[in-house]
Order: C-alpha cells, then structure tokens, then sequence
C-alpha cells in the first residue's frame, strides 16, 4: 500500500470536489524591515506568516507539520552535504526550525527571512536554546549580491511557492552557492492531487493548516523547478517525494512527488 503525502494525514477519507485557483514571554528582538529588498516578496504573504510569528515553536500549534517534517529533511540533507563544519545559508528560515537543527549538527548556519516578527523569534529561541544561528532580514536576492559564492550548503525550503518569482529565488540561490556546493529546494507540486490534499484537506477540512495558507497558483510542478535549476546553472541531483504512514504516525522519504517533493542540487566545481 502506497503511504499517503504529508497532507494526506490532514485529509484522511473525507471527500473533497472543490477545484478552483486557491485559496507570551518576553518581546523577541526586533528586526528593521529591508524595505529596498521586497521587490520579490509578496505583503500578504509576509504578513500571513507574522501574525503566526508567536507560534513558530509551539510542536502543537499552526507549525506542527513543520516540526514532524523537520526531521526527514534534516537528515536528507545532512545525507547528502555533510553539515558539520559547513557554512550553510537557510533562505526563508521563518521561526528558526531548520536552521536551529543545522546549527545543532556542527554547521555554521545563517537565516535570512523578510518576515521580521518571525526573526525576532527565531533570534529569541536560538538565545534561550543556546545554539548559535546568524538571523537577518534580507532578500536572498541581495546577500546574493553581498555574498556571491560564500556557502557551503543553501536550503530554501518550504518557501519558492509562497514568492512572486520563484525562479529569482532560485538564481540567488545558485549565487550563493560555492563550486561544488549543495542547493536544496522543497515544495509543492501543481496537479489536483496537491490541491485536494495541501488546500481543501489541509486547511478546510481537517484545519491543520490556518485557511489561505497556501495559494494553488503557486504551486511549483517538478518539470518548472528542473528548468529554474537548469537555468540558474545548478544540476538536479535527486528529487524525492515526502509521505505520511499513517500506522507508524510520521513521515519519511518517497519516490511519490505528486504533492510535497524536495529537491537536492548542486553547482559545478
């Protein structure tokens, strides 16, 4: 029996026949606003994940599928580029989750995000859990131009479908990167499958997932991602999907890319 994606687990049996475009403590540190770097980001978008900023930590709350993914990507990553000593940039690190983990792995990891209130959070954690993590608000796009060639590893996960122009993204990325370098992307594939699953059953039927989460005009098929790596100059290394086995109650790795799928790239030596 085939295991079920990630959003499978939120949608279980329940039907679904919509298919439209899409739908406490101390103040963490503040984070001035790179208003001159926002040409490739979306307000509504930043906006959606700063009101959530509080709740980045909490295994329990909005970021639970985050959480129980974290595991699986980390460790797919670190299968693939061997993250103690690395210097490793987390392009859309949001709350820290991955980043943090990197970090916990011997790697000397920057994240850089444009929703500040979210920094601030992950600067806080990383303080009070103390594994140290660089954290900026800057677009990929300008460290790229700051810091050309300057990483080991680039992740940027869970982020390509939530910006204007994924493939900017992208080409910052391959920027980034050293010769010889890592590139890791994860997101979101465009069929009804992905639809019925990370939007309707996701976040209106089982509400796992805050409503408008996600946009399904967004989502990214495996084939337009090949072409933004290509492009950008990165060769595809492997692509794997990610699925839900719901006996065991986690996720794991799969050859299943019709709904969330991970991307491993690297740049020619």
């Amino acid at each position: 029996m085939r295991p079920a994606s990630p959003a499978a687990a939120f949608l279980a049996t329940s039907p679904a026949r919509l298919y439209t475009r899409g739908l406490a403590g101390a103040p963490p540190p503040s984070f001035p606003h790179p208003l001159a770097d926002m040409t490739n980001a979306d307000p509504h978008e930043l906006q959606k994940f700063s009101d959530l900023a509080h709740k980045w930590w909490d295994p329990n709350a909005e970021f639970k599928p985050l959480h129980d993914l974290n595991p699986v990507r980390l460790s797919w990553i670190d299968a693939h580029a061997h993250l103690p000593g690395k210097r490793v940039v987390d392009i859309g690190c949001g709350g820290g989750i991955l980043s943090e983990s990197m970090a916990s792995l011997g790697a000397q990891v920057k994240g850089i995000d444009l929703a500040t209130e979210a920094l601030g959070v992950a600067d806080l954690h990383s303080l009070e859990s103390g594994v140290s993590v660089d954290y900026e608000a800057i677009a990929a796009e300008a460290l790229a131009a700051r810091e050309p060639g300057a990483y080991d590893v680039v992740t940027c996960m869970e982020m390509l479908e939530h910006v204007p122009s994924p493939a900017n993204i992208v080409a910052a990325c391959a920027t980034l990167v050293k010769p010889g370098g890592w590139v890791f992307f994860s997101t979101l594939n465009r069929n009804l499958k992905s639809y019925l699953l990370a939007v309707i059953g996701a976040e209106y039927i089982a509400q796992m997932l805050p409503k408008g989460t996600h946009d399904y005009a967004r989502f990214i098929r495996p084939s337009e991602l090949a072409r933004f790596v290509r492009e950008a100059g990165l060769q595809m290394v492997e692509i794997k999907g990610i699925a839900y086995h719901p006996l065991a109650k986690r996720f794991a790795l799969s050859n299943d890319t019709d709904v969330n799928y991970l991307v491993a790239c690297r740049r020619g030596a």
